[in-house]
């Protein structure tokens, strides 16, 4: 019998490396939008002083105040888009593949994890190459097309999270399969068995 690791090191690596800056990437987008957001720190600088600074000059303030999430925000979409690449790469050099949702001898629960995956990839895509666009000045004309669609991220993120751990909790119930602890410590599925002759 001949084992082959189905979780291999490097798998597992760019599985947790990607399940750790998303979140961070989402907080990071939150923040901007919403509590940290340029217009509100303004406001906030023009309510609780007596400043005599210019709308521009507390623009400014503003945005030296969230220029460090701004490069965590940065530094983590590199770590993710690298991440990204180097998943497909291996999945296409190791010949994995997810199953294909338009396939009709698909079970239900094959064909939504095949949905989830195709989804997962190219909202990532979507979101990675939008961020790309606008960290970079790219079709400026387009810009707030793309910082919209750029932003959509901060919906489908939670959603997934939601799918991702019922698949989860659905494999670990029903189907016994504890993915969980073979995505932290590995496992050796059984792909090929052959039978040796001993030479004598």
């Amino acid at each position: 019998m001949e084992t082959i690791p189905k979780y291999t090191v490097f798998h597992r690596i760019l599985h947790w490396l990607m399940a750790l800056a998303m979140p961070i990437l989402f907080l990071t987008g939150f923040l901007r939008m919403f509590w940290m957001n340029k217009l509100l720190i303004v406001s906030t600088i023009r309510e609780k002083t007596n400043s005599v600074l210019t709308d521009a000059q507390m623009s400014e303030i503003a945005k030296a105040i969230r220029e460090p999430m701004w490069q965590w925000h940065v530094v983590v979409a590199h770590i993710v888009i690298f991440s990204l690449v180097a998943r497909l790469i291996y999945m296409w050099v190791k010949g994995i593949r997810f199953p294909n949702p338009f396939e009709k001898k698909l079970s239900a629960k094959e064909r939504m994890q095949g949905i989830v995956y195709i989804g997962f990839y190219a909202f990532v895509f979507v979101s990675a190459t939008t961020g790309i666009i606008l960290k970079q000045g790219f079709f400026p004309q387009l810009h707030e097309q793309v910082e919209s669609l750029h932003k959509l991220g901060l919906f489908w993120f939670p959603f997934f999270v939601i799918v991702h751990f019922g698949g989860i909790i659905l494999a670990e119930v029903a189907d016994k399969k504890v993915v969980v602890s073979k995505m932290i410590g590995g496992d050796n599925e059984l792909l090929v068995a052959k039978t040796k002759k001993k030479l004598k």
